[in-house]
């Protein structure tokens, strides 16, 4: 089944500070406070795992609001998002601004000549792999104090907040997570530049394989 409640959080961002790592230097966020209306929401950005073996990858680009409709401009505040094309849910591995390789969501491989020219159109993202610590100065550049920021995720069970901002699916099967696996679910950052734009930061962890299939399960078993 995947995640319980899927939304955006629409607000404005009043700081972010990282988190230690546990005893064992693992698990490592980066904690975001997002004012709403509500109130203050904490927000948390997972950089690392709980799972040792697991390595963190990750994008950041820049995106026209236009790809983002319709919630490029929410009101401010959380609201439920359907876990499907055009409810303005993310999905990694599916959303024509954020997959990998646009031709392939035609089927299959497109002629080369065609490839070059979504190449140019929208050129490929490659996933960037590293430390934790790699990851969270990826992120806090993007991270602007009083930015309009949308947060993609997982509202917290009790208080104002916001996790599973990563991707949620691909996990393997007998993982922990196999249950959360899901489309049109993935988790997020973007904030709004001076310019209307929108800074984009993606990420997931290298136990999180693609593609996936209409239930967001990996198709096939092996990492990268």
């Amino acid at each position: 089944m995947p995640l319980e409640n899927y939304g955006v959080l629409s607000g404005t961002l009043h700081r972010h500070f990282r988190e230690r790592p546990d005893g064992q230097g693992r698990w490592f966020r980066v904690h975001l406070e997002v004012d709403a209306p509500a109130g203050r929401y904490a927000c948390a950005v997972d950089v690392d795992s709980r799972d040792a073996t697991a390595g963190v990858r990750w994008k950041v680009f820049t995106l026209h609001a236009s790809v983002l409709d319709p919630v490029a401009s929410p009101p401010p505040g959380y609201r439920d998002l359907a876990r499907a094309s055009g409810s303005g849910a993310l999905d990694q591995l599916r959303h024509p601004a954020l997959a990998d390789r646009p031709g392939c969501l035609l089927g299959g491989h497109p002629p080369q000549w065609y490839q070059r020219i979504l190449d140019r159109l929208n050129p490929p993202r490659p996933w960037i792999s590293g430390s934790c610590l790699e990851a969270s100065e990826a992120l806090e550049p993007v991270l602007v104090p009083g930015r309009p920021v949308l947060v993609f995720g997982e509202p917290s069970a009790e208080g104002l907040g916001m996790h599973n901002v990563h991707r949620n699916q691909g996990d393997p099967y007998g993982s922990r997570w196999w249950a959360d696996n899901g489309v049109w679910q993935d988790g997020a950052v973007l904030t709004r530049r001076p310019d209307g734009l929108f800074d984009v930061f993606l990420s997931t962890f290298s136990t999180q394989t693609e593609p996936t299939d209409a239930d967001g399960h990996p198709l096939r078993p092996q990492p990268y």
